[in-house]
């Protein structure tokens, strides 16, 4: 039982402190332009998690996944969609630093702890995981999508503004 429990704190902590570097990676993106690449890799990259699904212990309904998915998609997405904006200083682009996305990201992560220690009540700790990604990659992929948007719109008015 106690180990059960130093690894559910442990988990915790891991999730906490990897939360965390996030945000702080996020923050300091906008003192660097701003680029597709940069916007385009963080989705494909984590696609090859996917691989995941190919052990049967992390395998879920289907009904989970398109659950998770549209939970991370029509709910977590949202507030990172609304906050994300992009500017041109000095002819390049950069994303606007918003006041409320560090706030919004820890009250997505510690959201994210709660929920994960419910769910984890009902299913297995892998079948968790797997909930928790497909979540996760709901989340980051409309993100990016709306964020690749903005950037070319940007990237046109900048284009304009130059050859004018």
């Amino acid at each position: 039982m106690e180990s059960t429990v130093l690894s559910h704190f442990m988990a915790t902590l891991a999730s906490l402190f990897i939360g965390l570097f996030v945000i702080r990676i996020r923050l300091r993106a906008g003192e660097r332009p701003a680029s597709l690449k940069k916007i385009v890799i963080p989705p494909l990259g984590m696609a090859t998690g996917f691989i995941m699904f190919v052990l049967p212990a992390m395998r879920i309904p289907w009904e989970w996944g398109v659950a998770a998915f549209t939970a991370g998609a029509v709910i977590f997405a949202y507030p990172l969609i609304r906050t994300s904006r992009f500017h041109i200083v000095d002819g390049h682009i950069y994303m606007v630093r918003s006041k409320i996305f560090a706030v919004i990201i820890i009250a997505l992560l510690l959201l994210r702890l709660v929920l994960h220690d419910i769910v984890e009540q009902y299913v297995s700790m892998e079948q968790t995981a797997a909930i928790f990604f497909i979540l996760a990659f709901g989340m980051l992929l409309p993100w990016r999508i709306a964020m690749t948007a903005q950037f070319l719109m940007t990237r046109k008015q900048l284009n304009l503004n130059s050859a004018r």
